[in-house]
């Protein structure tokens, strides 16, 4: 660990940045969006849409179903592809049939398009091998990689190249953090260039891998940062410092200036870029009147994340009055021999407290079982998220709203257990929490899904977004 990656605290280390550009630039960027490429959001789990509203999410692509996006208002929408719970070849296999349906979609409605690969704001995912493969099937060899993890409402900021998590007043090098030990997405650098060389083992050096400074943002501004970008060579990489969505802005009117000369991106970030990218102003947070919230039943919340800070949520959310708490043991799910036992019993207590208008949260046990490796790892992921997934889909009642917690989980649930094929995102319930209005297809129409990341929020998190649902709407 080099001292530029030492724990600081955010006061004194942002003290020392340039201030940030003094106008806001959201009113060109919506300007010079007016007739730009649609932005397709590839996000490999659903907590991507985290700061956007008004937007659909898909978790098909066929033709058809991308043609009728591509032709449709509205600057963007989401693939949901979950790539994330698979293994490498699979991401890559999926990726590919995206990539190339998407093209085909492009020539039937003639609609150019810009992909985004919305991916973890800790670093954990697929990253080259999805995005390699992507690039592969639009056929956009020529495109620059730029990686921009900054997301404002998760306290992930890049100072310097190193990419921070932020804890109460500190901030921690991300590789310092548990999201680092993720069995199948573990990493060693904070510092971005580092890390683009440690994921690509070597075959891209740090050396090679551009970084577009606070300097470049703050100082020079868009002019200064469309210069730096044009140095960027077909295939090569770039990473983006920003603690500030002001930061972004600077970024992306240099980026669509630097596409309308022809240049090419394929972009791999988290959630804040796209908010930008698609000319989205900060809304306020959802009122439970906007929510869509249905009949007298009790709420359900689903958690399958293991990250420690889902676990003290989950702790502080079953605290509470009212909450009926179902357990789901890991190790007996895991077990053919008790795995059937353990679902029915699970679903058969969740059917009774809901039915009977109380509050329920069924999670798993919170020791982390995990594989020798990252295929094993992933595989007994699915094996769990898949038992959550028999035990919601087979309710007999609608509950007055889902809280599913955990990319994967939430993902599994929307797909498998609520067969949505198409939702609209309705907003924020707390910053980096995003409600869903299920659509007519699926198993329950016009749920208020509220999609919790594992790794979003304070200790009181899930108590705070149980109190907004609960309020009279």
């Amino acid at each position: 660990m080099t001292m530029a990656e030492a724990i600081q605290s955010q006061f004194d280390l942002f003290a020392t940045l340039p201030p940030i550009w003094q106008q806001s630039l959201l009113p060109l960027i919506q300007e010079k969006l007016s007739g730009a490429d649609k932005v397709v959001v590839l996000d490999d789990d659903p907590t991507g849409t985290q700061t956007v509203y008004d937007v659909p999410v898909l978790t098909t692509w066929t033709v058809e179903a991308l043609v009728r996006e591509l032709a449709a208002p509205g600057p963007l929408f989401y693939i949901l592809t979950n790539s994330r719970s698979l293994p490498l070849p699979a991401a890559q296999a999926l990726n590919d049939e995206i990539g190339r349906a998407l093209v085909e979609a492009g020539r039937q409605s003639g609609r150019a398009f810009t992909v985004v690969s919305r991916s973890d704001s800790t670093l954990r995912g697929h990253y080259p091998g999805e995005v390699d493969a992507l690039a592969a099937a639009l056929d956009r060899g020529d495109a620059a990689h730029l990686i921009i993890p900054f997301f404002r409402e998760g306290g992930r900021y890049t100072i310097q190249d190193i990419h921070y998590v932020a804890e109460g007043d500190k901030l921690i090098p991300a590789a310092q953090t548990p999201f680092a030990q993720d069995a199948a997405f573990g990493y060693h650098a904070s510092n971005l260039r580092e890390w683009v060389a440690e994921k690509s083992e070597g075959r891209i050096q740090a050396e090679q891998v551009l970084s577009i400074s606070l300097d470049d943002l703050r100082v020079g501004g868009p002019a200064a940062v469309q210069a730096k970008l044009a140095t960027l060579g077909p295939g090569q990489v770039g990473v983006v410092n920003a603690a500030d969505l002001r930061d972004l802005e600077v970024l992306v009117v240099a980026l669509l200036d630097a596409e309308a000369m022809g240049q090419r991106f394929l972009y791999r970030t988290a959630a804040s870029f796209v908010q930008v990218r698609a000319g989205l102003a900060t809304r306020p947070l959802l009122t439970p009147a906007a929510m869509g919230l249905q009949g007298q039943a009790g709420g359900l919340f689903v958690v399958g994340s293991y990250v420690p800070k889902t676990t003290s949520q989950v702790q502080a959310l079953l605290a509470q009055p009212g909450i009926v708490p179902v357990e789901v043991e890991v190790v007996k799910v895991l077990e053919p021999s008790t795995r059937q036992e353990a679902i029915d019993q699970a679903r058969e207590a969740v059917a009774r407290a809901v039915s009977a208008g109380q509050d329920t949260v069924l999670y798993t046990s919170r020791k982390l079982v995990s594989g020798n490796d990252a295929a094993s790892s992933l595989a007994i992921g699915q094996q769990v998220s898949s038992a959550l997934v028999a035990i919601v889909a087979h309710l007999p009642m609608t509950p007055r709203y889902l809280v599913a917690k955990g990319g994967i989980t939430s993902s599994d649930i929307a797909t498998q257990a609520l067969r949505v094929r198409r939702a609209m995102v309705l907003g924020q319930i707390v910053p980096g929490v995003p409600v869903w209005h299920t659509g007519a297809e699926s198993r329950l129409p016009g749920l208020a899904y509220v999609v919790f990341p594992g790794n979003v929020g304070d200790t009181d998190a899930l108590v705070q977004v149980r109190a907004k649902l609960m309020q009279p709407h």
